[in-house]
């Protein structure tokens, strides 16, 4: 079996409540209406059918729910992504092997609701965070955002390490065109805040949650980072190197409270394959995290032929991989079947 571990969709329920919500937006209206795999099943399904024992673990996605509303309206968003997201695998269970559910996050307490309705009523398999966070209103671009060491995350990671059920990070879709890299500038160019923004929100996101000693706290804590662990594996002789370096040629410590390197840290975290298929890159996942936390994912449907190139060059850059079969097989499946507690 091949258990896409990272598959995105837009039930017509939640798409037609966030652009009643919110206006539309770059990232938004756009993406949604113009990507069809995302909401016709049919033409999705077709495209499944050209891969045998392929199925996938699905992500409903959009604008992010605490980008767009605040209160109970952010409350009733989260309960339509994730009913609909329950009722697309009860219908389809050999397509959509299981859910993931999003939470109201402008609200701790909501969403710790929302959480133990999402897993324990209709049986979600964990929960996306997208980073950094930006809130209704409050932190749109350039302004920022909150990283995901933010304190009001983490009655939220301390439920999922109890639930011991793993958490997606994806980078913010708002992070767009308006975040500029030179001041000199009032617009991004050239689309890098997406093609190299993206992996760099991240690695930022692994840098916080390393540094600010929620993984030394939580052990037991799984989270799923997208783009095959993004600069961490590429830098993973860097990480050690830098971070000896400047503790010792300015006396300040980024390792306050970690009782291991950091190393070890970022080898916790769990990463797909959704790279857009190459083998070099996932050689270099590999080596750094090692078989045991690479998950096959592929990001559909968001390439030029609604889904189907990304899952065949995902599918064939894990098979020209260099590496033994029972490896492939723990990529392929039986990650997914362990973190998802699947029998």
């Amino acid at each position: 079996m091949k258990i896409d571990i990272y598959a995105h969709v837009v039930p017509e329920k939640y798409r037609n409540a966030i652009f009643k919500l919110a206006p539309a937006s770059r990232m938004g209206r756009k993406m949604m209406e113009g990507t069809r795999t995302l909401w016709d099943l049919e033409t999705r399904f077709h495209i499944m059918d050209r891969y045998d024992n392929y199925t996938q673990v699905i992500t409903v996605i959009g604008v992010p729910i605490e980008a767009v509303a605040k209160g109970q309206d952010a409350v009733e968003l989260a309960k339509i992504a994730n009913d609909e997201a329950a009722e697309l695998v009860a219908k389809y269970p050999t397509r959509f092997l299981c859910a993931v559910a999003n939470l109201p996050l402008d609200d701790t307490e909501a969403a710790l609701k929302e959480l133990d309705r999402a897993v324990n009523e209709l049986k979600l398999k964990g929960i996306i965070i997208y980073t950094p966070i930006y809130f209704f209103k409050e932190a749109q671009p350039p302004a920022g955002g909150k990283p995901l060491d933010s304190p009001e995350l983490i009655p939220i990671y301390e439920k999922m390490a109890e639930y011991n059920l793993p958490i997606w990070i994806h980078p913010n879709p708002v992070y767009d065109i308006r975040v500029v890299d030179y001041t000199s500038e009032t617009e991004a160019k050239y689309f890098a805040w997406q093609v190299f923004g993206w992996p760099y929100q991240d690695t930022l996101a692994q840098v916080r949650l390393v540094f600010s000693g929620i993984l030394e706290k939580y052990p037991n804590l799984k989270f799923i980072n997208h783009h095959a662990g993004a600069m961490v594996p590429f830098f993973g002789a860097r990480i050690t190197a830098m971070y000896n370096w400047s503790e010792m040629r300015w006396g300040e410590s980024s390792k306050q409270g970690l009782t291991k390197s950091p190393r070890e840290y970022f080898r916790m975290f769990y990463n797909d394959t959704a790279i857009s298929g190459s083998t070099a890159g996932l050689m270099c996942a590999y080596d750094f995290y090692g078989a045991e936390h690479l998950l096959f994912g592929t990001d559909m449907p968001f390439d030029m032929e609604l889904g189907n190139e990304t899952i065949r060059e995902t599918i064939r850059s894990i098979e020209q991989m260099d590496i033994p079969p029972e490896d492939k097989s723990a990529i392929f499946e039986d990650n997914a079947k362990r973190l998802l507690l699947l029998k």
